[in-house]
């Protein structure tokens, strides 16, 4: 018998060990055993008769609950078992509620206790009903939104979705009593900050360190948030590198938008809005970040995340609502998808990092992902796998097309400032790659 997420080993009891049971109860149960060293040795107990008669007194009066106190006795020597069952409504020891997870005891505080509280009662966070609000409250544009992507996705069909818009809330399960959910006002009103503070996404793209360059806010429904956000990184902070396949231009993209389409709406889904914390998108050359308020499921770590897991979704009403207009799946594959596109598109996997009360995906774009690849020496040796998807290969291209060309004309072509395309070429002299053959004005360039 060893110490794991069930079983506890105590040397001699102490009234503060009542956390402890409390946190069983609070989880899926457990034991602990009174008069067992650290090394799983039974190391005896004095008093077992009084402690046969204090402990389950004090579980009784302090817990509210009744747990199995055992006498059990090893090598002549007397040691305690304490069984505790999981509770099916909250336990809480002098107001504070204690939690079970893994072989550690957890203090609940703030969203994670919320959340705990809401749990047991068979509520979630965005299944509570919200009081002065109608179905003709909501926006139609999101409606029509959820009609496109349910219908484009064959999620449903054209007849489920001719259905009157309170129709469609009943069929997605968004009514409580007669009431809209949270969920409801989230996906579907026109403004749920309103109700809910930080119920948007910011997107930021910084310089150096902490230098914000510019910003926008995306605000609106659920619907409207994600019907727009993927398009404005692209349009607006994402540039395109430029290659050519001999005279076709070919643009590509610094991260795969299937990847970030993926991130930002699980990013959504399992958003803690009761945080009042916005979605927050920082974009830097080297790197995009995205971020949000969450409750982890207990137990949860990044390496969970990593491997293949069932999909347990900290709002299921707005997952459900996302899963229906064909925006997610509900298989916990969300992660693996963005893993194969990152591999698809040739950058390394994201990194994810977990703090207390927020998660945070970090993607390394393409031509960060080029710049290590030359720096360790993992392209080949020829002349094609040294220059292949840089900025040499785009200012060869261009020389290609026209052996006349100037460098300001190249630097708009491949959309780079003329300063570095002055420089980048005059290294490629040095390098021997190109010449410059004639005078300024009448000269050109040559290949080598």
């Amino acid at each position: 018998m060893a110490e794991n997420q069930n079983i506890e080993w105590k040397a001699s009891w102490h009234d503060e060990y009542l956390k402890w049971i409390c946190g069983f109860a609070n989880a899926q149960g457990g034991r602990i055993y009174i008069g067992i060293n650290d090394k799983g040795f039974v190391s005896g107990i004095s008093d077992s008769r009084k402690m046969l008669e204090d402990i389950p007194s004090k579980i009784r009066d302090i817990l509210g609950i009744i747990a199995d106190v055992n006498l059990l006795t090893q090598d002549g020597k007397e040691y305690i078992e304490i069984c505790v069952s999981p509770s099916s409504y909250p336990v809480n020891y002098k107001g504070e509620y204690h939690y079970r997870s893994g072989s550690t005891k957890q203090l609940l505080k703030g969203a994670a206790l919320t959340e705990f509280l809401l749990s047991k009662t068979g509520y979630k966070w965005d299944s509570v009903p919200v009081d002065g609000v109608t179905v003709e409250d909501l926006d139609q544009e999101s409606f029509d939104i959820f009609r496109r992507e349910a219908l484009r996705s064959g999620r449903m069909t054209e007849a489920d979705l001719n259905m009157n818009n309170q129709q469609i809330l009943e069929n997605l399960g968004l009514f409580e009593h007669g009431k809209l959910k949270r969920a409801a006002i989230l996906l579907f009103h026109r403004n749920p900050e309103q109700w809910i503070a930080g119920a948007y996404i910011k997107i930021g793209y910084f310089g150096e360190g902490s230098d914000l360059r510019y910003q926008d806010e995306i605000h609106g429904s659920l619907f409207i948030q994600a019907d727009r956000v993927i398009e404005l990184i692209y349009l607006k902070y994402m540039k395109a590198i430029i290659s050519y396949d001999n005279v076709t231009r070919i643009e590509t993209y610094p991260l795969p938008k299937a990847a970030v389409r993926e991130a930002v709406y699980n990013a959504i889904i399992h958003c803690n809005y009761a945080a009042l914390i916005p979605i927050q998108i920082r974009i830097h050359e080297d790197a995009v970040y995205i971020s949000n308020d969450c409750v982890f499921p207990v137990g949860w770590t990044v390496e969970t995340l990593m491997e293949r897991h069932r999909s347990q979704p900290y709002n299921p009403n707005i997952a459900n609502g996302f899963f229906r207009a064909g925006y997610v799946e509900t298989w916990g594959r969300g992660i693996e998808k963005i893993c194969e596109a990152c591999k698809e598109h040739g950058v390394r996997l994201p990194e994810y990092t977990l703090h207390m009360e927020d998660i945070m995906i970090k993607f390394t774009p393409l031509m960060d992902s080029r710049k290590e690849k030359k720096q360790t020496g993992t392209l080949d040796g020829t002349l094609d796998g040294t220059l292949s998807g840089t900025l040499e290969e785009n200012i060869l291209s261009a020389i290609r097309k026209n052996s006349k060309v100037t460098q300001s004309q190249i630097a708009l072509e491949i959309d780079c400032s003329e300063r570095k395309v002055k420089r980048l070429m005059k290294s490629m002299q040095e390098k021997g790659m190109i010449e410059r053959v004639g005078g300024r004005r009448s000269g050109e360039w040559v290949e080598k």
